[in-house]
């Protein structure tokens, strides 16, 4: 039996009704959404009820997700502070030490120019230095301690010249080319400072000891007065170095002194200042044999 070609009145009713029904409904919701616009071009108040409610619904939720990222950032914050740390508590360790160093000198310059001008009379010069130069190179493999600088005789460099950087003294001059210098290390077997220790009248001798110490011996022998922590300056003896100049920090105490560590690393120093000698007549007699002394 061959099938109807018709379909049956009750399902295209229905198929109407719904076609119908949409329709209605469409231009209903066309209607409210031109209603809506209208009003908030003409009337934007009054959205403000409905918007503050909304508002209000999602606060809690957005209160949470504020705290997490506050609580990921600190705890973030806190870890990475942890790591940096250390390098913070080395830097900060290292500007104490050096106001330490810088206090320890000015009341040695203080006491020694109340002394000089009240016998004397002497009125305060500044210094200027002969160059500015950067530290090189240094022997790092012999017995002896020396290093070199990038300034020479074409920059007004001499033999004897004290080189010192912003901690303090690093060593002298000992030879010189046109261009470039080699220093002699506080450090170094052969070399002897005069020094006293900041803040009264105890002197003695900075011997360098071929290491990273030196040894600070007692030129008035008997009881001991150094402590350990004891920050010991350039006398001015000797007619090379200026009083006051931070040398050595005592560390170990002996029969006749004590060990010290030198303020001014040459490893860790970058630039050095080469300033002219603090007496140079001073220096030359240090320097010339006796015997020739008293013939001339």
């Amino acid at each position: 039996m061959a099938p109807s070609g018709t379909r049956r009145s009750s399902y295209s009713r229905r198929a109407q009704y719904n076609l119908f029904t949409g329709y209605i409904i469409a231009g209903i919701g066309a209607l409210i959404g031109a209603v809506l616009l209208g009003l908030s071009f003409f009337q934007p108040s009054f959205f403000g009820g409905p918007r503050s409610a909304a508002q209000d619904a999602v606060s809690p939720a957005s209160e949470t997700a504020a705290t997490v990222r506050t609580s990921s950032k600190s705890l973030w914050d806190s870890i990475s502070g942890y790591y940096r740390a250390g390098s913070k508590n080395a830097e900060l360790k290292r500007e104490m030490e050096l106001a330490r160093i810088r206090l320890e000198e000015a009341e040695a310059v203080r006491q020694e120019n109340v002394r000089l001008k009240g016998l004397l009379d002497l009125q305060d010069q500044e210094r200027t230095p002969v160059a500015v130069a950067r530290l090189i190179g240094s022997t790092a493999s012999s017995t002896r301690r020396f290093a070199y600088v990038g300034a020479g005789e074409d920059d007004g460099v001499e033999v004897g010249m004290p080189v010192r950087s912003p901690r303090g003294v690093v060593g002298r001059i000992l030879e010189t080319g046109s261009d470039s210098s080699r220093v002699l290390l506080l450090t170094d077997s052969e070399s002897v400072l005069p020094v006293r220790r900041a803040g009264d009248e105890v002197v003695a001798f900075a011997e360098g000891r071929g290491d990273s110490l030196l040894r600070i011996k007692l030129i008035n022998l008997g009881i001991n007065p150094l402590e350990v922590g004891d920050l010991f300056v350039t006398s001015g003896a000797g007619g090379y170095y200026p009083p006051g100049i931070a040398v050595a920090i005592v560390t170990e105490l002996t029969d006749d002194g004590g060990v010290a560590r030198i303020v001014s690393d040459p490893a860790a120093t970058d630039f050095v200042a080469i300033e002219p000698i603090f007496e140079p007549d001073a220096a030359s007699g240090a320097t010339t044999p006796v015997e020739e002394e008293l013939t001339d």
